[in-house]
């Protein structure tokens, strides 16, 4: 089995590397990644009944979204960024919720409403790319 500290640490280091090279909107799209990935594996803690980890992962999922929302530019960006940080909000609030009530249809929820906001960066590297 893969010894998952070396995996955690390579998986940093990869992150590291591309962000550093990245564009604000790549950023975006990379935190956006890993935490959906990091939601993935909240969701798997909480139908295994691994509450300790349960909490570190959304934890982790919640900082995330708060770096994506204290990252937009609400001076400059109108009612897009608005509704946009409302929206992150709204995600860090469902995964609390998430968190107390054990349910992982909460998160598939908030996967959605991020899966949909992605495709959004997704559009805007196409025309900027």
């Amino acid at each position: 089995m893969m010894n998952l500290d070396a995996y955690g640490e390579y998986h940093a280091t990869n992150l590291d590397a591309q962000t550093a090279r990245a564009s604000p909107v790549e950023l975006v799209l990379v935190l956006t990644d890993g935490l959906l990935e990091e939601l993935a594996r909240a969701r798997g803690h909480i139908a295994g009944r691994r509450y300790e980890q349960k909490a570190v992962s959304l934890d982790k999922c919640t900082q995330i979204i708060n770096g994506l929302s204290s990252s937009l530019d609400f001076d400059n960006g109108g009612e897009v960024v608005a509704n946009l940080g409302r929206l992150y909000d709204y995600c860090a609030a469902r995964l609390y919720r998430a968190g107390i009530d054990l349910d992982p249809a909460i998160i598939d929820e908030v996967v959605g409403l991020l899966s949909t906001i992605k495709q959004g960066w997704l559009g805007v590297q196409a025309k900027h790319g």
